[in-house]
């Protein structure tokens, strides 16, 4: 099988969840922040749409990384296969993260565009600031796969991290070890001077949970069991 023809296929088995959540909850916070457009300045409405980047595309790329496993049938055939069942799902991981990654550089062309990217933040580094949740959420909803082995356990578990965040932000801001785990530290965050210790905390702890899920799933008992259940 060519390359291109075996990317195609993982796009297609990616499921909908994994290609369906980023572009509604992209749409739909971007909408909101456009309908508030009528009645505020341009300066709120670039936080809103700068929201919607460090807020939409985390939630979407966790729930589309946590539905990868569990969904496939006769898992046991694959495990079979020539290439390792672990290694279809990290290409159906780069397909789910590439692309909100790709929805994510459309709403920061608009903001550049438009003038509403914030100056604070250079267009590169700038990056991080949907880039960082967004692998952290991404890979945190693998690891919970793997370990759940099973989509809807490992999507509520991204779902309540998210909720979490978004209600009690202080409860991320009071000290100075939770504040690098606070995913919305552009929009939300408290300490302006720790952001890029934060980025680069979040890009680190997404990595840390990329391969303990891949450890995980090499234990193919697990997902065997995970199948009979």
């Amino acid at each position: 099988m060519r390359p291109i023809d075996l990317w195609r296929s993982e796009v297609r088995r990616a499921g909908w969840t994994a290609l369906l959540t980023p572009p509604v909850a992209t749409a739909v916070l971007v909408l909101v922040a456009l309908l508030d457009s009528g009645t505020a300045t341009d300066e709120a409405t670039a936080r809103s749409l700068l929201a919607a980047l460090e807020m939409a595309m985390p939630l979407a790329a966790g729930v589309g990384a946590a539905s990868l496993v569990g969904r496939d049938p006769a898992v046991e055939l694959q495990l079979t296969a020539p290439t390792s069942y672990r290694s279809t799902l990290l290409r159906r991981l780069v397909v789910t993260l590439g692309w909100a990654a790709l929805l994510a550089v459309l709403v920061v062309g608009v903001l550049v565009m438009t003038g509403w990217w914030p100056p604070s933040r250079g267009i590169v580094s700038g990056q991080l600031i949907w880039l960082a949740p967004t692998l952290c959420l991404g890979g945190l909803g693998f690891l919970a796969a793997a370990a759940f082995r099973g989509p809807a356990a490992a999507g509520s578990l991204i779902a309540a991290v998210w909720i979490v965040q978004q209600v009690f932000p202080s409860a991320f801001q009071d000290q100075a070890w939770s504040r690098l785990l606070y995913l919305f530290a552009t929009t939300r965050g408290a300490v302006s001077d720790e952001w890029t210790a934060n980025r680069l905390t979040l890009v680190a702890t997404a990595l840390a949970f990329g391969v303990v899920g891949w450890l995980l799933l090499g234990r193919t008992e697990r997902l065997l069991r995970g199948e009979a259940e």
